[in-house]
Formats: structure tokens, C-alpha cells, sequence
């Protein structure tokens, strides 16, 4: 026995300084972006005469911080499209800056979607990292979850993507998926992960209100990395035992979450944004020299001039209020379709034109989606009930809020959803309800896109309703050009009158 006590007080040792002492605490950083929309390169907001943003100075940034501590680089979706720096190249652009930068993980934002199922399968193919959708029923490129060690914490990441996405880009591009409840796949997959993991986190792309309601109900959730409301969370929520955090949109700030882990749990946390903005010496040259890659070959492309805009057109209002940009749209769909009125989602204007001198890539940006004109008969009760549907959600400021042409309504924002709607005006005359107008669109309200039922159901309604190579088809549709984008009819009308000036005239008025 005497011989084997040495050996066994050395066993004992060796376990003991092996085995985590109680109490022993660890830091991890986890950093965040969200709704990039391609926005590479620094720009001036509407308004403001300072350049924000900038994903080059958004990698510098990440790179010093990481440098710090151990760290995890999350995105919570809405990254490859949007502006024309990824539109043109349908989403590749982002994904290898997203893979210089080193990406941890991603979810998919419903505009992942947004160039068809086989394209972001390409782009998935391309990551060097796991592409999240937990709650994605019917496309197997995507994963459920992910399991990492950061700092001797082991991390489960389970990424959620919005219900709302069949209606939030055009039916086509998500045919044969199903988007289930968050809540319910969030819940089952904690019980699944709970003893593999130190920290569970969710990556959403659900939007700010639905990250609460889910830190509400489901138990168990660490940490909430959100996206899809372009929500300026500046210091974590706490929500029960879950933080939450999101940073605001287009590589103009970087979230930056600090946690402290004792014995499996969360003890401590501290969270700010970082404002990213063009500071000398401040970029990541490596991703700098691709942003100038693809800029150059957007360049070759769109950098024509066409027209002069005598004001600023405001595209970032367009889902709260009537606005000058939302007007001039609306008014060439109506002009150019022959319709009595026009009605688009605010949601499809994606930015805004200031002053000066226009490009056919301004209009790209403004327009990025690959949409095309539609004229529509709809009933007076028909078109009241888009009306209805699309102030449903002002308070949220949802893309579904109304731009229109050839009418104009009153509504009160405080009165319940699907009766707030007031007076209706056509031409100047009352709406009636059992009388048929053709109202201009784009296909993808046409389709029945962000929940306008109206237009859908009145299309599908026609006895020789059938989409034929992609485009739909049927007695009430009485104007349907899908050889022209949108974008590319709104070029060719500011090439003809050169100078634009459009205002706001008063077609959407709230009752206080």
C-alpha cells in the first residue's frame, strides 16, 4: 500500500488541477450586426451632411475588439440584398466579405429569399459558416442550430426566421417552405440542447415586439442577437432571465455583447453599440480592397446620370406617412398602366434620393426588387379592405403602409385594425363600394405579398387565372408588363422629364 500512495496522491492531483474550480468565471464577447442590405459603403442619411456606416470600418472595428477577448461574430439576417452593391450580384458580394470577416453564424432574414431558393443555396455553399433556420420546414441547406466553445463556454446557437416571410418577399421565391411558430421550435430544441450547452442563444430575425413575446414564453433562453425591425437597441433588454439585443441596420453600428460566465450561467453582462463611421485608419484593407471591387464593377454599370431632383425624396418615411418619393412612384405606376388609382407597399421603397444630380443607381437602390407593374380590378369594398390592411400596422412601422395615387383616405391610427379607415376619395369622388376600378400594383401585391388578400383574392378569382413561365395571368388583371421592371419604368420617365420635383399633396391624411 505504502508503494502505491504516491502514485495515488499524484492521480489525485493531476484530477484535481484539471477539474474547474468552483466558482471559476470566464468572459466572452459576442458581437452582432443586423439588416446590412448590402450597405457597404459609407452614405449620408436623409438629412444629415455626416457619412455613417461602412462595412470595411465595421471589420476594423470587429478586428480590435475581438483581440480582446474570446468572440463570437453573429449576423441576425437581411444581409444579401438590398442595396445595388449586392443586388447586382445577387447576394455573392456580402458573402465573401462575410467570410473574410469571419463569421461565426447566420440567420436567414426573409430577404435571404429574395433571388429564389437555388441562389441562396449558392450563397449558402459559399459561407464558410453555418447558415441557421430552425423553424424553415422544406429547404435542407439551412441548419437548425449550432454548437461552438468560446472561452471554455460552450454555446448552442439556435436561429429563427420571421412567420411573416411568405408574404414578406414574393410567393414564388419560398414555394413548397413552411415558416413555423418561433415559440414552438424555440421550446423544443432548449429541451433537446439544455445538457450540451453552457448558454443558449437565439438568433433572430423575428423583429424587436416577437423577441419579447418569445423572452416572455419560452424559459431557458440565455441571450436574444435580433434582427428584421432595424431596431437601435443601445444597451441590452433584460426580459425575465433573457437579454436581448439588436443593432439597428446597414453596418451603421456594432453591437457589442460582454458576458461573464460562473459555473455554466450567466453572472454578469454588459452591452453597448459601437457607431461605425469612416475614421482614418480605421478600415480592414482587405475587406476595403473588395467593397472597391464590386463598387467598381456597379460602377461600370449604373453610374449614368439621368435626371436632377429638385428636392429631397424621401424614401425612409414611407411606411409611418404619405411621402414625396412614395407619390412619384405610385403616380408613374398609375400613369403608366392607365389605371384609376395605384397602391404600393412602403416597404418596397428601400431608401431615399437627396437633391442633385440622379443615377440609374440611386433608382436601383430605391427599387431593388425584381417587381413588375400589374393593373387590377378591384370592387370599392375590395380596395377599402387593402386600405384597411395596409395602416393595419403603422405603429409598427411595417413595410404593408400604403403609397398611392389617383386617391386618398383619412384614417385613424387609434381606432382597431381593419377599422381605421375613414373617408375614401377617387378621382375626386367618393369610393362605392360595389363598383369595379383597375388599380395599378406591383406583382408581388398582386400576389397577394405582404398579406394584401385583396389583391390576391381578386386575381386568383378569375375564371382563367394561371402563372405561365413565372408571370400571372387572368380577366382581372387588365394591365400586366412583366418584360419591364419597375425600377427600370421609373428610369425611363425621369430620362424623359429630366428634372423632378414631386410633393407631398395631402392623399393620406391621419386623424389626430
Amino acid at each position: 500500500m505504502k508503494r502505491f500512495m504516491p502514485v495515488l496522491i499524484s492521480l489525485m492531483l493531476f484530477m484535481f488541477f484539471l477539474a474547474p474550480a468552483a466558482g471559476e468565471q470566464h468572459t466572452l464577447r459576442i458581437l452582432y450586426v443586423n439588416d446590412f442590405h448590402g450597405f457597404a459603403e459609407p452614405y449620408k442619411p436623409l438629412g444629415s451632411d455626416k457619412f455613417e456606416g461602412g462595412i470595411a470600418y465595421l471589420a476594423g472595428e470587429v478586428r480590435r475588439l475581438r483581440a480582446e477577448m474570446p468572440s463570437l461574430l453573429l449576423a441576425a439576417g437581411d444581409m444579401i440584398q438590398g442595396n445595388n452593391w449586392a443586388n447586382l450580384f445577387q447576394g455573392e458580394s456580402t458573402i465573401e466579405v462575410m467570410q473574410a470577416m469571419k463569421f461565426d453564424a447566420m440567420v436567414v432574414g426573409n430577404h435571404e429569399f429574395d433571388f429564389g431558393q437555388e441562389v441562396l443555396r449558392k450563397r449558402i455553399s459559399e459561407a464558410g459558416f453555418p447558415m441557421l433556420g430552425a423553424n424553415v420546414e422544406g429547404f435542407d441547406a439551412l441548419r437548425p442550430y449550432m454548437i461552438g466553445e468560446v472561452g471554455r463556454v460552450r454555446i448552442a446557437i439556435i436561429g429563427v426566421a420571421t412567420e411573416d416571410t411568405p408574404v414578406s418577399t414574393h410567393p414564388r421565391n419560398v414555394a413548397g417552405l413552411k415558416f413555423g411558430p418561433p415559440a414552438d421550435v424555440v421550446g423544443n430544441y432548449i429541451k433537446e440542447l439544455k445538457d450540451k450547452a453552457d448558454i443558449i442563444v437565439v438568433l433572430s430575425h423575428i423583429g424587436y415586439a416577437a423577441d419579447r413575446t418569445l423572452a416572455e414564453n419560452v424559459k431557458g433562453i440565455d441571450v436574444i442577437v435580433g434582427g428584421h425591425s432595424h431596431t437601435m437597441l443601445a444597451r441590452p433588454v433584460k426580459i425575465g432571465g433573457t437579454i436581448i439585443v439588436q443593432a439597428w441596420e446597414h453596418a451603421k453600428a456594432l453591437g457589442v455583447l460582454d458576458l461573464t460566465v460562473e459555473d455554466g450561467k450567466i453572472s454578469g453582462c454588459q452591452g453597448r453599440l459601437e457607431d461605425i463611421k469612416p475614421v482614418p485608419d480605421g478600415e480592414d484593407r482587405v475587406v476595403m480592397a473588395m467593397v472597391a471591387k464590386y463598387r467598381d464593377r456597379v460602377s461600370k454599370v449604373l453610374d449614368e446620370p439621368i435626371g436632377t431632383a429638385e428636392a429631397d425624396l424621401d424614401g425612409e418615411g414611407v411606411r409611418k406617412r404619405e411621402t414625396n418619393l412614395g407619390d412619384f412612384i405610385a403616380d408613374i405606376m398609375r400613369k403608366t398602366s392607365g389605371a384609376d388609382a395605384a397602391i404600393i407597399n412602403g416597404g418596397g421603397v428601400r431608401t431615399s434620393i437627396n437633391k442633385g444630380e440622379i443615377k440609374v443607381k440611386d433608382v436601383y437602390s430605391v427599387l431593388p426588387f425584381d417587381n413588375y407593374i400589374v393593373a387590377v380590378k378591384l370592387t370599392g369594398a375590395q380596395l377599402r379592405q387593402a386600405l384597411e390592411h395596409g395602416v393595419s400596422a403603422v405603429e409598427r412601422g411595417e413595410g404593408r403602409f400604403p403609397q398611392v395615387s389617383g386617391l386618398a383616405f383619412t384614417y385613424l391610427p387609434s381606432a382597431p385594425a381593419g377599422s381605421r379607415v375613414g373617408q375614401v376619395l377617387i378621382g375626386g369622388r367618393p369610393l362605392e363600394p360595389d363598383r369595379e376600378y383597375s388599380v395599378a400594383t406591383n406583382d408581388f401585391l398582386a400576389a397577394g405579398g405582404d398579406g394584401y388578400k385583396a389583391f390576391g383574392d381578386a386575381v386568383k378569382s378569375s375564371k382563367d387565372f394561371a402563372v405561365v413561365g413565372g408571370m400571372m395571368r387572368g380577366e382581372k388583371l387588365v394591365y400586366n408588363d412583366a418584360g419591364r421592371w419597375l425600377r427600370d419604368v421609373v428610369i425611363e420617365y425621369i430620362k424623359e422629364n429630366k428634372r423632378i420635383g414631386p410633393a407631398v399633396e395631402g392623399r393620406i391624411g391621419e386623424v389626430k
